[in-house]
């Protein structure tokens, strides 16, 4: 398929892609997101920048920035912007709605196994080999989108300081991207290449269907914006409401659907921005989780494809598994887990569909685009940071610190290393980067390294 003409008139975002053949790509894309906003960020990198060449690598990363400054999983909004540039708005509900499927499904079905069977030997086996493999997949994503965003010296530096500040001084990520956005103003005031899109080796391929520069078609105007904020509020609360008058106001529906509402408002930075709070209300406040069952739910989280704010499923799967009211208690998790996906994910689309076309209208200005390749800049930083923070929960042994508690949800004490992941990280690296498999090839064959090993092990 071939670029269209930028001297011809403008096609309309529905008529990029075949809406078709696009739902084919963002489901191919839904089985690969593994391995938290990283992994996530480089399949569709991979897919929709290099090998299908839909989207330029500028527009791309603009898009990036944008969905990194809002509250919510950016990588689900993403899809959900890149869906509404090559379909409008079908494209935007199928692309996010795909993207977060399988994960509801995989998770749905191993809260069910938590809660049903505890701790089986299997079980972990399959995880001793899945969460490496992930660790693998997120430092592949970190060089991919590295080399591809950051394209000065300065940026790159940029993205070093941020990364420093994340770990090491512990800088709230909202600082961190308002910070890096004044940073990346200031630095194009005085380097003025700073902008320039990062040279592309020889076999970047053809030119892509949306170039950096091509202007979206769709225009902003009050009276969308007007009946897009009115449709999103009622998705957002109808179902609440419905959950009020059914079940009671008391009802954990209710406590569940109004708190993970909230909670969906302030997750900048991703999941583990947020996590704290969430574990503190679901743990001491509320009673849903015992002490330490936010961890094995977040590692539950970390080996189904999808955001990793998905955790919150489990959450509410468990709290109302156990206080089930007149409901039968398996009825009451599903219903409750469905319930708080939606008040999870509804605001994601929102946002994306009211402020896209607006965002759109600004990409031609040089003070916005100097402060979001500040922003992108700092997302180097915070997916290297968020690697981090995985490798060492999954390297070293947490034991002492799940014993204690999941409100502690800073980096562990190094403890001792634990060499069965170790062993199965060094396999998916080589599997990675030497053998140049594919994620899900990868996932596989360290998937069964890890029940071979887990089983060996328990025997």
């Amino acid at each position: 398929m071939t670029a269209p003409d930028s001297a011809g008139p403008a096609r309309r975002p529905r008529d990029v892609i075949p809406l078709r053949e696009a739902t084919r790509a963002w489901f191919a894309i839904s089985l690969q997101t593994f391995g938290g906003p990283a992994g996530q960020i480089a399949v569709m990198q991979r897919m929709l920048v290099d090998e299908k060449r839909w989207i330029g690598q500028q527009r791309f990363l603009f898009a990036l920035s944008y969905c990194t400054l809002l509250p919510g999983p950016e990588a689900q909004q993403l899809a959900t912007y890149v869906g509404w540039l090559l379909n409008g708005v079908r494209g935007a509900l199928i692309a996010g709605v795909l993207f977060v499927l399988p994960g509801v499904v995989a998770l749905l079905v191993l809260s069910g196994v938590y809660v049903a069977f505890g701790d089986t030997t299997l079980v972990e086996s399959l995880f001793l080999g899945l969460a490496p493999a992930v660790i693998a997949i997120v430092v592949q994503a970190v060089v991919r989108v590295g080399r591809k965003g950051l394209g000065h010296p300065a940026l790159v530096a940029l993205a070093v300081a941020s990364f420093v500040a994340l770990t090491a001084f512990g800088v709230p990520f909202p600082a961190v991207v308002l910070a890096a956005a004044l940073i990346g103003w200031v630095l194009a005031r005085r380097i003025p290449t700073l902008t320039a899109p990062p040279k592309v080796a020889a076999d970047a391929g053809p030119p892509p269907l949306i170039s950096d520069d091509q202007l979206h078609t769709e225009r902003p105007s009050g009276r969308r914006a007007a009946t897009t904020l009115v449709v999103g509020l009622l998705a957002w609360f109808v179902p609440v409401a419905v959950a009020a008058l059914l079940f009671g106001r008391s009802s954990i529906f209710v406590d569940q659907g109004v708190f993970f509402s909230g909670a969906a408002l302030v997750t900048f930075g991703g999941a583990y921005a947020v996590l704290a709070y969430v574990a503190q209300q679901a743990v001491e406040v509320y009673g849903w989780l015992a002490p330490g069952e936010m961890v094995r739910g977040l590692a539950l989280a970390e080996t189904t494809p999808g955001p990793l704010i998905m955790v919150v499923q489990f959450v509410a799967f468990v709290g109302a598994y156990r206080a089930p009211g007149d409901l039968d208690p398996w009825v009451a998790a599903v219903v409750a887990a469905l319930l708080t996906t939606w008040v999870t994910f509804v605001p994601c689309f929102l946002f994306i569909l009211l402020g896209a076309p607006y965002v759109e209208r600004l990409r031609g200005n040089r003070g916005l685009a100097a402060a979001l390749a500040g922003i992108t800049a700092a997302v180097v930083g915070v997916i290297a940071s968020l690697a981090l923070f995985f490798a060492l929960h999954t390297l070293f042994d947490d034991t002492s610190r799940l014993a204690a508690g999941p409100l502690d949800l800073e980096y562990p004490v190094l403890g001792s290393l634990d060499v069965p992941s170790l062993a199965i990280t060094a396999l998916g690296c080589a599997l990675v980067f030497w053998r140049k498999w594919s994620v899900l090839r990868t996932l596989g064959a360290c998937a069964l390294a890890g029940i071979v090993l887990g089983l060996a092990l328990a025997a």
